[in-house]
Order: structure tokens, then C-alpha cells, then sequence
């Protein structure tokens, strides 16, 4: 099992487990029950060394949370030992990633549990690192809570932190790193607006904190040259940046309509939108995309060298 340098581990009390509703074997394959309650009555207390190791290659997440389940949740947790690698760290096909020592009767009812929190979280943490390597250094955000259950949103938040991701949408999201989610301008704010983006963002502007960036989603129209023109000129250096989300479905009315590569947000639509900001002076806005990107994608338009700053990334994470 390789190992980094020691670093802090998060504390059990960190992730609110339900400890007595666990205990109760109400989150466990009824097999792992059963066993747990022949080898009690049994008096089996035989000592294991269980090992934990991935399918595939990947990267380690969920091992911080799959050790306070057990330590909270065992018989006899001071009699367990536990020795894994740390979130994030890289894993290898077939490599044990951790280990649990002790009395298989008091933890037994745990497998379950800790098993699908590592699948989890090394899941999310494989897809975001993945993507976050194609990006080359361009900031990954997560925008991926919509597609999941609420719940989920605490363990794959920080997954996604772990494996690089630059940043979260929910507060959940950011929960266990002390990071807060952060966000641009949704279609709805505009069609409150009565589709108006510069009333939009004039009205996000002035009713959100100084230190929130000021990002004008600019596809509203299907016009993203146009659209983010008149932002710029409206609010000047008050623009942090624009954000480009064109449906898959559709093409922006600047793209020539060649084919499926000109739907969408696409590398002719990025190029035009940086050279008309520039081309008026306003080289300082930057340009985010999202909207249907993947690993593939993000490579794609790092190898063309399409001009983005940011990327947001959803539903791909979790498929």
C-alpha cells in the first residue's frame, strides 16, 4: 500500500452519521446481518485483517468517512485497528487501498456501509480528476448537484475538492472543506426579468456581496457575442466574466451551421467571443463555459486551444 507523507485526517464527528440507525443494521445487506448475529450468539470473536481494494484504477475518496463509521459504529472500536491510504490519494487495480484488523463480529454489520461510501467517493473523485487533467490547469467547476440526490451532495463535493475540482455549488458541496459554493446567474433570474440579461445582472449586482464575481450567463438570447457585448459595455471592469451555456440542441446565431460540432457551445463560438471582447477593449473579461462537457470535450478544446478560463462540469460526473 503506497503511501504519501501523514497528513490531518477528518474528524468522525465531522460527517453527522446516523450511528444508532447503522448499529441497528437498517443500512445493511441482510446477509451481513445475519452473519453478525450467528457469530455473537456463536461466541465467534475470531480476528480478521480485512482488505479493501479497488476494481480498477483510480483515485482513493471516502476513506476519512468509511473509518468514522467503523470507529463509531463497531463493538469494540478501540480494538480495531485501520491502516488505508488517504483521500486522493492515486489507486491501482487490485491494490489493497486499506485494511481493518480486528474482531470480524463487532464490525461485520459495517460492510455495507463503508464499501459504498469508498465506491462513491472514489467514483466522483476518478471522474473529476479525469477531468481536471484534460483541463490543464484551467479551473474544473462542480456543477453537478442538480443531477443527484440532496444527500449525496456533502461526500461528493468533497470528492470533487479532493481531486481538484476549483470549485462547488452548494455549501454542502464545499461542507467538509470549509468551502462555500459559488455560482453564477441561472436562465431563470434573466426570464424574471423579462428576459433583459444587463437588468439581470444589474439586479445580482447590487443585491450580492462585493466579493461575489460578477458572471453574466449570456446564451438567453442565443446570441453570446452579442449578449455579452452589452454587458461589458454596461458594466465595464464591474465584469468579472461571462459564462457561455448553449443547449446541445442549438447554435448560436454568430457559429456557421456546418454539422453537430457547430451546436451547442462550440470551439468557433468561443473563438468569435474572445476576439469581439478583445477587439472592443475588454481583454480583462473572462470566458467560462458549461453545457455538455465531458473529459473528451475539455481535451478536445485544450488541444484547439479554444480561449476558455473556466469550466463547469455536471451531469458527466456521475455517469
Amino acid at each position: 500500500m503506497s503511501r504519501k507523507m501523514p497528513r490531518k485526517r477528518i474528524s468522525p464527528e465531522k460527517f453527522n452519521i446516523p450511528v444508532e440507525l447503522i448499529k441497528s443494521g437498517f443500512y445493511t445487506d441482510k446477509y451481513f446481518v445475519r452473519t453478525r448475529k450467528v457469530l455473537l450468539a456463536e461466541g465467534n470473536h475470531n480476528k480478521v485483517i480485512m482488505q479493501i481494494f479497488p476494481r480498477d484504477n483510480g483515485y482513493i475518496c471516502g476513506i476519512d468517512e468509511a473509518s468514522a463509521v467503523i470507529y463509531l459504529c463497531s463493538d469494540n472500536p478501540h480494538e480495531i485497528k485501520i491502516n488505508a491510504l488517504h483521500d486522493g490519494d492515486r489507486m491501482s487495480k487490485n491494490e489493497t487501498v486499506m485494511t481493518i484488523e480486528g474482531d470480524y463480529s463487532s464490525f461485520a454489520h459495517l460492510e455495507t456501509i463503508y464499501l459504498g461510501i469508498l465506491s462513491r467517493g472514489s467514483s466522483v473523485a476518478t471522474s473529476v480528476k479525469e477531468v481536471v487533467d484534460a483541463a490543464k490547469g484551467k479551473p474544473v467547476l462542480f456543477f453537478s448537484s442538480r443531477f443527484d440526490y440532496y444527500p449525496t451532495q456533502i461526500i461528493d463535493g468533497y470528492a470533487a475538492l479532493i481531486a481538484g475540482a476549483s470549485g462547488v455549488s452548494t455549501d454542502a458541496n464545499g461542507y467538509l472543506m470549509g468551502v462555500e459554493g459559488t455560482g453564477t446567474i441561472p436562465h431563470a433570474l434573466i426570464a424574471s426579468f423579462n428576459g433583459n440579461t444587463v437588468e439581470a445582472c444589474r439586479a445580482f449586482y447590487e443585491n450580492t456581496p462585493d466579493d461575489v464575481n460578477l458572471i453574466a450567463l449570456v446564451d438567453f438570447d442565443n446570441d453570446c457575442i452579442g449578449t455579452s457585448l452589452k454587458v461589458a459595455r454596461h458594466f465595464g471592469k464591474k465584469l468579472w466574466g461571462v459564462r457561455c451555456d448553449t443547449a446541445g440542441d442549438l447554435r448560436d446565431i454568430s457559429v456557421t451551421p456546418i454539422g453537430n460540432d457547430s451546436l451547442g457551445v462550440c470551439p468557433e463560438l468561443v473563438y468569435k467571443l474572445r476576439k469581439s471582447l478583445d477587439n472592443e477593449g475588454f481583454n480583462w473579461v473572462k470566458i467560462v463555459v458549461s453545457g455538455g462537457f465531458n473529459a473528451e470535450k475539455v481535451r478536445r478544446f485544450v488541444e484547439l486551444d479554444v480561449p476558455f478560463d473556466a469550466v463547469g462540469v455536471g451531469s458527466y460526473f456521475f455517469r
